[in-house]
């Protein structure tokens, strides 16, 4: 065997003929059975739950599986390669047969939903785990709230917004130094981008916040981002806003989000619209209600006044003999218009009534009531 004292189909308790079907049911249901949050007292429990880990890594990798068998029936083949207990450590090389080099990492599992990440991040043995490059990743999304004015919100147009973005540094493009510098390894991990904190009979790794996981720091901070690698600033974004959105509507600008560090894909820009009210219109879903003052001759003896719309033109209505306070006209289509549908706009009459009247308006008034009073 590879190991005097492990045999990996006997930790997962299946036979070297086992599919790769069987072998990864195994695991599942030890790795469930032995996890250190469902065995908290039991510091025997992370020890089998690394090695269950160990050895799931290499019989669920058709390759390793392979050179792992070789070895397994020849102790000689590969000098000691999948070594467990005091052997090499995650992220080691070994020599394999004919002086090829094989290695094993935790990062090997990163298909298995996380579970590469615990054993990683858990079972780091004295921070000695080999340091992964950065991965390209996907930024990070960016919510945003615009207020527009209600004529914008029910036409269409377009504007400018402000957004405030956190982008690589433009002095040292993420590096963290200033031009010029070099860098060096960081004091405080080793070089690792890690640093270990002991927990129980295990240990739990975190990034390195001297160098940010980079594993090096400059011999000399950038002057603008302070060696951060990253600044802030406010981009200015042209927006279309579409026809008929309202207050809650939600727009997706794809590729307009936080930039991540080391390249990667852009996150989005998700505005959220909130429309401000208007002095003369308002709005009930694609209709649009106004109220118009007329006089009391106009409500009396009838008229035809010029009503606004929201399409930037007025429309003639006529107003019948008696129309009484409050009576409500319809122009239809002249409403909002969204995904092929367009609302009506909705005249309400309001009759002003004067506080003051001349001495001939209170006079004629007199005369019409009198006639009134006659008539009745």
């Amino acid at each position: 065997m590879a190991s005097s004292t492990k045999d990996y189909y006997q930790l997962l308790g299946v036979s070297d003929k086992a599919s790769a079907e069987e072998i990864k049911k195994a695991y599942r249901k030890l790795a469930k059975q032995y996890h250190p949050d469902a065995n908290q007292n039991d510091p025997k429990a992370a020890e089998r739950f690394k090695e269950i880990g160990e050895a799931y890594a290499v019989l669920s990798d058709a390759d390793k599986r392979k050179q792992y068998d070789t070895m397994r029936r020849n102790p000689f083949a590969g000098m000691g390669g999948f070594r467990g207990g005091a052997g090499p450590q995650p992220g080691a090389r070994a020599p394999g047969a004919g002086g090829a080099e094989t290695s094993f990492s935790f990062e090997d599992l990163s298909d298995l939903g996380g579970i590469g990440d615990i054993f990683g991040s858990i079972f780091d043995r004295a921070g000695r785990r080999k340091r992964a490059e950065p991965r390209p990743t996907r930024g990070s999304d960016i919510e945003y709230l615009v207020e527009i004015p209600f004529l914008t919100a029910a036409r269409g147009g377009k504007i400018t917004i402000t957004v405030p973005v956190e982008e690589d540094c433009p002095t040292c493009h993420g590096s963290g130094g200033a031009p010029g510098s070099k860098p060096q390894t960081c004091p405080e991990c080793g070089g690792t981008g890690t640093i270990s904190f002991g927990q129980g009979g295990f240990a739990v790794s975190r990034p390195c916040p001297n160098c940010l996981g980079r594993g090096t720091v400059p011999s000399q901070p950038c002057p603008t981002c302070h060696g951060v690698g990253r600044v802030r600033h406010e981009r200015q974004i042209a927006l279309t806003v579409p026809p008929g959105v309202d207050t809650g509507s939600k727009l997706r600008m794809s590729g307009q989000g936080e930039r991540p560090p080391a390249g990667g894909q852009p996150g989005d820009l998700l505005v959220t619209f909130k429309v401000q009210p208007h002095h003369f219109f308002r709005r009930e879903g694609l209709d649009v209600h106004v109220t118009v003052p007329v006089n009391i001759a106009q409500s009396v003896l009838g008229s035809k006044i010029r009503v606004n719309t929201i399409h930037d033109k007025k429309v003639a209505l006529r107003i019948p003999p008696g129309t009484q306070p409050g009576t409500r006209f319809r122009i239809a289509g002249q409403g909002i218009e969204k995904g092929g549908r367009r609302g009506d706009q909705y005249v309400q009459v309001k009759v002003e009534v004067p506080e003051q009247l001349t001495p001939e308006q209170e006079e004629l008034f007199k005369q019409f009531a009198e006639a009134a009073n006659l008539r009745h």
